[in-house]
């Protein structure tokens, strides 16, 4: 039964992100070495998917091995400057093959439809064009670049069109010229382009490795814009398979869009992981943090009602009503994780007696251990600090060395305000603490 209770959950647990993502524009980004891989097909079932989901699905694929390959076949030497490949007609030929290939193959890996396969019943759609301008890089350094290009600007109206018939996008790292030149394209920048284009929901870059930080080894779970560009500036030798995916997503986020992931290809899965779980398993870039803690709004009341349940249940917190929430909503500060209210507390201030109550601590089991309760606890002290309150009290049954730890000192019924006594439940027999704040 045990794994059948973990689907169940898992499922249930993804329902709010399959309901967010319907009818939203991803555009996902692979490089070739993941085409090349013996598990690609994994990754296609998994597109599809996403597709059947409802998903506007755009696919920007790179092939830069595929051009290696050819090169290599003819002893030809790949040149490039400053991560640009130097194309010449010879690389050209080489690239305009790759494509052709590549796409060839991610068309008919899209078009399976055997039963008893993550394809069968998936009648996809694929799509694909002349959707991105270019034009010359030029001479930079010295170095003529020959036929490679940068966008010039990406046609977001016929993609959108494609996409309102319910197919899914395939782009090439290709773009053509009004005077019909051809032009190899980074990947990346395509990706970023038609993200930009499109005003994409989500851009997520399939990555060779997983984001992690080389003093430690520990993979990075999220970073702002801010704190990806000090780290890149912090770690300048850090490998071209994260740094360039990194700059792809400061750039996006820069230019509106909301969220960037990169996500470890190799992981079977991630994909799914990344999108329909809580904390995903690859690597959040966003313009703003991706956690915050901020004042509630009637929009959180049921996140707090929902956080606050079990622990009413179990007698650790007084039971509140919608009613009283709503009424209180002002007094609420939340901490919201992706949508959802991971902790919560409120300071009921008296500014005419100069004291404040604490109530309703909460953080939800899964991100305990991380200090939450104490930034709550530190913008409490801030906005009492504001109010100009002289001291706070805590009524607590079961998390009173919590607050001891933190400088709170135990008191008695008779030391509270009489606007407290009044509210006291003899029933619960609630602990006092107290600290002056002054």
């Amino acid at each position: 039964m045990e794994p059948q209770k973990s689907f169940v959950s898992w499922f249930r647990d993804s329902s709010p992100y399959i309901h967010a993502h319907r009818n939203k524009t991803f555009v996902i980004f692979f490089g070739g070495e993941a085409v090349l891989a013996d598990d690609f097909d994994h990754h296609v079932h998994d597109f599809a998917l996403l597709n059947s989901l409802g998903i506007r699905l755009v696919l920007v694929h790179g092939i830069r091995p595929q051009i290696d390959q050819r090169l290599t076949k003819m002893d030809i030497s790949a040149r490039f400057h400053k991560n640009l490949r130097i194309t010449d007609d010879v690389a050209l030929q080489c690239v305009k093959e790759a494509a052709g290939l590549v796409r060839v193959e991610i068309e008919a890996l899209l078009s399976m439809g055997l039963a008893n396969s993550p394809m069968a019943g998936a009648k996809i759609k694929v799509a694909s064009g002349n959707f991105v301008v270019a034009k010359p890089i030029g001479v930079i350094d010295g170095i003529d670049y020959g036929h490679t290009g940068e966008v010039r600007r990406i046609d977001s109206a016929a993609i959108h069109q494609q996409l309102d018939q319910d197919n899914v996008v395939l782009i090439s790292p290709v773009g053509y010229s009004p005077s019909g030149e051809v032009f190899n394209l980074s990947a990346e920048q395509v990706a970023t382009a038609v993200s930009i284009a499109l005003k994409a929901e989500k851009l997520v870059l399939l990555t060779e490795q997983s984001c992690c930080n080389p003093d430690n080894g520990e993979q990075i779970q999220q970073m702002t814009t801010a704190e990806a560009d000090t780290f890149l500036q912090q770690h300048p030798g850090i490998s071209t398979s994260i740094s360039l995916p990194l700059k792809a997503a400061m750039q996006s986020c820069q230019s509106g869009i909301d969220r960037v992931h990169l996500i470890d290809r190799t992981i079977d899965g991630a994909l799914l992981l990344e999108l329909f779980s809580r904390d995903g398993i690859g690597t959040l870039i966003s313009s703003t943090a991706f956690e915050e803690l901020r004042p509630a709004t009637l929009n959180d009341i049921g996140g707090i009602l929902e956080l606050i349940k079990p622990l009413e249940q179990q007698g650790k917190l007084a039971k509140r009503s919608r009613e009283k929430i709503e009424m209180e909503i002002a007094d609420y500060i939340v901490i919201e994780r992706d949508g959802l209210i991971i902790g919560c507390t409120a300071l009921h201030p008296d500014v005419q007696n100069r004291f404040g109550a604490i109530a309703c601590l909460a953080v939800h089991p899964d991100y305990q251990g991380s200090a939450r309760g104490n930034r709550m606890l530190e913008y409490v002290y801030r906005r009492a600090g504001e109010l100009r309150l002289k001291k706070l009290f805590v009524l607590s049954t079961q998390t009173m060395h919590w607050f001891i730890e933190r400088g709170f000192l135990s008191s008695n019924i008779t030391d509270l305000p009489d606007q407290l006594k009044a509210l006291y439940n003899p029933q619960r027999n609630s602990k006092v603490l107290c600290k002056d704040i002054s």
